[in-house]
């Protein structure tokens, strides 16, 4: 994909990876620009023929919203909402992260309710075109009156003021401004507030956490299918018969994976398994498939806020309305982030729950997956380092849509913490990425005390690409160097699920 223009289609996640992954170049369809210019003009005309007060048009913000503004200071109202609204803290977010924000707020104004420039959204496509990223942080907003203090952020640099990442270093604004010849932008009535309300930060987390829970759910059942065959496991939990009375989608889908991951495997046929197999093995269907119902819900509520209007007043040309509402809230959002995160922990747990099994010297497996233990310690910290991360993840799991804080003098007196729930759910799934990567080394180690070559033709390939970059462990070595680069395996290789 070279090009891509924005608000010519709805976004889905398999669009957005195609755009982000192939770096196009971003446009705004003409459809979008017509739709963005018929909806300023008809606010500029509502305004000249209008006397009634319009909240955030010709009123104050927030609890200030019965203060009336003049005609001659709309324009500055709208700046110093963006400057005085710019105040995130924390850590900086990702330029990924970034990049995202920007394709969702610009598809969002693509809609033409919001009453913005085309020229403001314009500039916000050359930003993300440039790769000159506004610099925002991770904390400030509540998730409810929409992202207020990291959009501001991302919208400041409009202004000529904030911060930027170009070129690999964070600059002033203006600076990057006046490096491309760009003219601070002059925000007209209502264009701040259509910049800063909105749900674009919790949505981008959303969109990347989601990217990366599909990729690490299909790792997690081939992680798992390595260590079945290491642990001498059963095929029969995985048997169609068993799913077809229990039909969860993601529960059948599980099953099909590791049937279809163990064809042609002689380990998994072969005489004298145990009668039943630890539930961290034999309920792989039913953990794996419940994620895999959990992702497929939190993404339904994404797409349908990413393709949504969120910012407010909400304006609608053709039927002469202006409505002030709540679609900013980002409680949809929250609850599906913390779902998502209880999910993913949950994947995670499973998984060192395997990997503990594996290194416990257990069906002729040698205690911690070395020749000599005792002199060797082999997997044994591997798998201290995954329960740290699987109690990291738990406390993470707590719910943040439960919690609500008052502000802006009680008129914003519910509030969704979604925000909150993205940043942490971001956490959760990268921790998620790395125990993954545990029970990759410890499985593969594991699988080479069997008839290795006898496992499946896929596993066998599968693992052979990670023999490239991490070999089996005959003695004590400096461990950390091995889990870094099964890391980095899982985030470089492709693969191509068998049917």
């Amino acid at each position: 994909m070279n090009s891509f223009a924005i608000g010519s289609e709805p976004l889905n996640l398999n669009i957005i990876e195609q755009i982000m992954g192939s770096n196009a170049t971003l446009t705004i369809s003409v459809e979008a620009a017509g739709r963005i210019s018929h909806c300023r003009q008809y606010l500029d005309n509502k305004l000249e023929n209008h006397s009634d007060p319009i909240y955030g048009i010709t009123t104050g913000f927030g609890s200030l919203c019965n203060i009336s503004i003049s005609e001659n200071d709309l324009s500055k109202l709208q700046e110093n909402l963006v400057m005085s609204h710019a105040c995130g803290t924390g850590e900086a977010i990702q330029d990924e992260i970034v990049r995202l924000m920007l394709l969702l707020k610009v598809h969002a104004l693509s809609s033409g309710n919001s009453g913005v420039q085309v020229k403001t959204v314009q500039r916000l496509l050359d930003f993300y075109n440039h790769n000159t990223l506004p610099v925002v942080y991770e904390q400030g907003s509540l998730g409810a009156s929409g992202d207020l203090a990291p959009l501001a952020h991302l919208c400041l640099p409009l202004l000529g003021m904030g911060e930027m990442r170009h070129n690999g270093r964070i600059v002033s604004s203006r600076k990057v401004l006046k490096e491309f010849g760009w003219e601070p932008i002059t925000l007209q009535s209502k264009e701040g507030l259509a910049l800063l309300n909105g749900t674009q930060f919790m949505s981008a987390h959303a969109v990347y956490i989601l990217l990366k829970a599909r990729k690490l759910s299909r790792f997690a059942d081939i992680t798992g299918a390595i260590s079945l065959e290491a642990y001498n496991g059963r095929p029969d939990p995985f048997m169609e018969q068993l799913h077809t009375i229990r039909p969860h989608q993601g529960q059948i889908e599980t099953a099909r994976n590791f049937r279809n991951l163990l064809n042609g495997s002689r380990l998994i046929l072969q005489e004298g398994k145990k009668v039943q197999d630890p539930y961290s093995f034999r309920c792989i269907p039913q953990v794996h498939g419940a994620v895999k119902d959990t992702i497929a819900y939190s993404e339904s509520v994404i797409l349908t806020e990413i393709n949504s209007v969120t910012d407010n007043p909400t304006i609608f040309p053709d039927e002469d309305l202006v409505l002030s509402g709540g679609n900013f809230h980002g409680e949809p959002l929250a609850f599906a982030l913390d779902f998502l995160a209880i999910a993913l922990a949950e994947l995670g747990n499973i998984s060192e729950r395997r990997v503990y099994r594996l290194i416990a010297g257990q069906r002729g497996l040698p205690e911690f997956l070395v020749a000599k233990p005792g002199l060797n310690s082999g997997f044994m910290i591997p798998q201290y380092t995954a329960a740290s991360i699987v109690s990291q993840n738990k406390q993470l799991a707590t719910p943040c849509s439960v919690d609500s804080i008052t502000s802006s003098n009680e008129q914003e007196d519910h509030v969704s913490m979604g925000a909150n729930a993205a940043t942490k759910t971001l956490k959760v799934v990268n921790n998620l990425e790395k125990l993954i990567a545990i029970e990759l080394f410890a499985g593969t180690q594991a699988l080479e005390f069997r008839d290795a070559a006898a496992t499946s033709p896929f596993l066998n390939a599968f693992i052979s690409e990670y023999r490239r970059l991490v070999p089996f462990i005959k003695d004590d070595t400096v461990m950390y160097t091995e889990i870094s680069k099964s890391i980095e395996f899982l985030r470089q290789v492709e693969i191509d699920f068998p049917e």
